[in-house]
């Protein structure tokens, strides 16, 4: 069977990083947390020298040509990357930069509550999800960060949400790398 391009290739695991697998769950330890995975039925996993060889499994019955196969494929590649993301996020973490723009726009952290000035009439407060460290370097900036890339992301585009740049001043909550296009305003 052929996996897809993305699902060939093995996941590399550092050193520092110990992984496990028990029955259909994947644990994996490592300097900045542990993680745990389900792996697919349709997936078959082999740990050998420090790498994890992610393989189509052969008890499924998607192994005929057609619609099957190439779902059974996409799931191979799917799992493979989410392994790769918890065993980079083990060792290394995410972080996603956000910064405010707007005049008296601040940020400041207050034990577990974001607590947020961006030009309503009152303060907002964010409730940090569990898995997530917040921190402000400076009042217009926000770093999150977190071993789960997929909650890192949904965190930093909640706290973006609640304020979102306007596109005739930019003002508001972006990413650090974000690119906002200005619009012009009406004349007469």
């Amino acid at each position: 069977m052929v996996t897809s391009r993305v699902g060939r290739k093995p996941v590399v695991v550092p050193t520092g990083v110990d992984v496990k697998l028990q029955d259909n769950n994947l644990l994996i330890k490592g300097p900045k947390g542990q993680a745990t995975m389900s792996v697919h039925r349709y997936v078959d996993l082999e740990i050998q020298d420090g790498h994890i060889h992610v393989k189509q499994s052969t008890q499924n019955h998607y192994t005929q040509p057609g619609v099957g196969a190439k779902l059974s494929k996409s799931i191979a590649g799917t799992v493979r990357a989410n392994i790769d993301n918890l065993v980079s996020g083990v060792s290394n973490g995410f972080e996603k930069k956000l910064l405010l723009v707007g005049v008296g726009y601040r940020a400041q952290m207050k034990g577990s509550v974001l607590n947020l000035s961006i030009g309503y009439s009152h303060p907002v407060n964010f409730t940090v999800p569990k898995g997530i460290t917040i921190e402000t370097p400076s009042q217009t900036e926000i770093l999150v960060k977190g071993i789960d890339k997929h909650l890192v992301g949904h965190t930093a585009s909640m706290i973006r949400d609640i304020r979102s740049p306007e596109p005739y001043k930019g003002k508001g909550i972006r990413y650090a790398n974000e690119v906002i296009i200005l619009k012009e305003t009406k004349k007469k």
